[in-house]
């Protein structure tokens, strides 16, 4: 898969009844399914089961059993609220009648109101960058199969990492800004689509930049991570054709878990959605 369009032919489920989807499987290099594609076909599932008017607006998810990527996955949606502005609905993903993956979306009609936002943090153009993934990574991969295979794998989302960290120097790298972008990107996409793509390229990165912060002693070699939970919020509509920038940055880990936000802004600094994420680091 390296297009634009073929992510989106995967996202795109296959409607079985009128609550009820099937979807299929894309190989990204590791022998389960891409968080990220369960997360963009739950969210498809949700928005062909609401009314147009109304835009999703959150998503909260949960990973609750590796997904099988020979299998394909069976997405069921149930309304559990259906008030005067906000549609709430779970998503509960299955495979041999097995839940994997569940998710609640919430959806809002559009209103104005009050609006502010931070803004997006000084860093190098993406022109300027050549690499996505760090020297341990990049180290591990001749160590461990699986990790080569995520690298190598091919993909329809193109990143450069901001800043490579320094595991010399004392001072701890949670911070990891990265510019991405979708491969051969088709014009004129609505915005339900769009956020299907956000709600896929969220998966990358963001407990990666938990388990940097710990590079000068932990790597993939020697920790068993795997994501735990997932939560997206979509604040302001944009075109997502050129470099998107994926601000993120791991306040803490604790108990085996690591936890990391981000923020997705567009080229011309306007704050598109933000991200979290826990997952576990267990040293192993």
């Amino acid at each position: 898969m390296q297009t634009t369009r073929e992510l989106l032919d995967l996202i795109q489920l296959e409607q079985m009844s009128d609550k009820v989807f099937l979807g299929k499987n894309g190989y990204m290099g590791s022998p389960n399914i891409f968080g990220g594609q369960l997360v963009a076909q739950a969210l498809n599932a949700a928005i062909r089961s609401v009314s147009p008017e109304r835009i999703c607006h959150s998503l909260h998810a949960y990973f609750i059993l590796p997904g099988n990527l020979k299998l394909p996955v069976i997405y069921e949606v149930e309304h559990i609220k259906e008030g005067g502005s906000f549609t709430v609905c779970d998503i509960v993903a299955k495979q041999d009648n097995t839940s994997i993956f569940v998710m609640t979306a919430s959806f809002h009609k559009q209103e104005e109101g009050y609006e502010h936002q931070v803004d997006m943090p000084e860093v190098p153009e993406p022109e300027m960058l050549t690499k996505w993934l760090d020297i341990p990574l990049l180290e591990d991969a001749e160590k461990l199969k699986k990790i080569k295979n995520f690298i190598n794998a091919e993909r329809p989302v193109e990143m450069r990492t901001c800043f490579q960290p320094d595991y010399s120097r004392s001072e701890i790298n949670n911070h990891n800004p990265v510019w991405f972008r979708f491969r051969e990107f088709p014009q004129q996409l609505e915005w339900i689509a769009v956020q299907q793509l956000i709600a896929y390229a969220s998966d990358y990165n963001i407990l990666g930049t938990a388990l940097r912060t710990h590079g000068d002693r932990a790597s993939y070699a020697n920790t068993h991570v795997a994501s735990l939970d997932h939560s997206i919020w979509f604040h302001h509509t944009s075109d997502i054709g050129d470099w998107l920038l994926f601000d993120l940055v791991s306040p803490v880990a604790a108990s085996v878990r690591g936890f990391a936000t981000g923020r997705i802004f567009n080229r011309s600094g306007k704050l598109v959605a933000s991200v979290a994420q826990e997952g576990l680091l267990r040293p192993v």
